[in-house]
């Protein structure tokens, strides 16, 4: 079984965003020290614009070859006229409202998202699928994330959007690794105790 990870920023106080979800306040926490953690352990999860400004364009995906994301996290990139913000995966967007994809590497899930992923959870191989966000697919999809990394950066926003946009039971996750930076920032992986 592939697993789905939830891989977030967030503040100390578990926001992912202020109230409308922005959450470019946490951008100044990816320093050299940052990026060379990403490029050594997630290179994925950098948008192909990031990664051919940085660099990264030839590195090979580690852990995830599918990402997850929700429709305001598409509207980010839309709004910056990419359509395709994670080319070098396949691409998923959580969307009750867009009608169709303005991409051929996107496809849209509009109804059903929890069988689309146990769908493709069960499918071969030995690489991952990427949940990117947000709150309200990261709610919707609680149950079917396998683990968990949090990259918590040293502010407190006092309100905002949370990690995870829904009500539900509480659930225990195992602490796997801890990382800490230099500035602050800390990456914890935790899987989900089953």
């Amino acid at each position: 079984m592939r697993k789905l990870t939830y891989y977030i920023a967030c503040s100390i106080d578990g926001f992912i965003g202020d109230p409308g979800g922005d959450g470019t306040a946490m951008i100044r926490f990816v320093d050299e020290e940052f990026l060379a953690f990403l490029k050594a352990e997630y290179p994925e999860t950098v948008p192909t614009q990031g990664r051919r400004a940085l660099g990264m364009d030839d590195l090979p995906n580690k852990r995830f070859d599918t990402v997850i994301q929700g429709r305001a996290s598409y509207d980010l990139a839309l709004k910056e006229g990419i359509t395709s913000p994670y080319a070098h995966l396949r691409e998923y967007v959580a969307s009750r409202t867009l009608q169709e994809s303005p991409d051929p590497n996107v496809e849209i899930i509009a109804d059903d998202l929890a069988g689309k992923v146990r769908e493709l959870k069960a499918e071969e191989g030995g690489l991952g699928i990427y949940l990117c966000g947000g709150s309200k697919v990261a709610g919707e999809l609680f149950d079917e994330i396998d683990e968990l990394v949090i990259k918590t950066y040293p502010l407190v926003y006092g309100t905002g959007m949370p990690m995870f946009g829904s009500g539900f039971a509480i659930s225990e996750f195992a602490l796997e690794s801890v990382r800490t930076f230099g500035n602050g920032a800390l990456a914890r992986r935790y899987s989900r105790k089953r």
